[in-house]
């Protein structure tokens, strides 16, 4: 006789999509979720978008982040995605936190090019301007 792995009751057997299924998802009155696993889910709204979406914990705290829009994003890109994620948690990198000091660093760049080119402009303006203006 083998070992089996016994299922808590009440709880449905893990079956992963497949991209066929993915394909023929159709939106419902309400959103609802596809499951693949390991906390991967397709979500699909009601007008129509597949939202692919991956829930973790850090900290002890429930995180959700968005991997992307189906079909722009595959299944066999959001599992690649989904190990990527898992790696950089078991690891204590939070993608979410991650993401946003990224978002922050871009936008520190974008203000810094602008107070250039701000300062520039003012520099050249100076000389038409009187000294009280500038």
């Amino acid at each position: 006789m083998g070992v089996f792995a016994v299922r808590p009751k009440g709880v449905p057997p893990q079956v992963k999509l497949n991209a066929r299924q993915v394909d023929a998802a159709k939106p419902k009155e309400k959103p609802y979720k596809l499951a693949d696993g390991g906390s991967l889910y397709l979500l699909l709204k009601p007008n129509g978008g597949k939202y692919w979406r991956l829930k973790y914990r850090v900290a002890g705290k429930e995180k959700l982040l968005t991997l992307g829009v189906y079909p722009e994003v595959t299944l066999a890109d959001t599992q690649a995605k989904r190990e990527e994620a898992k790696r950089g948690i078991a690891g204590d990198i939070d993608r979410m936190e991650a993401k946003r000091e990224k978002k922050i660093a871009r936008e520190t760049q974008l203000n810094d090019t602008f107070k250039e080119i701000a300062l520039e402009w003012h520099s050249s303006k100076l000389t038409k301007w009187s000294a009280g203006y500038a």
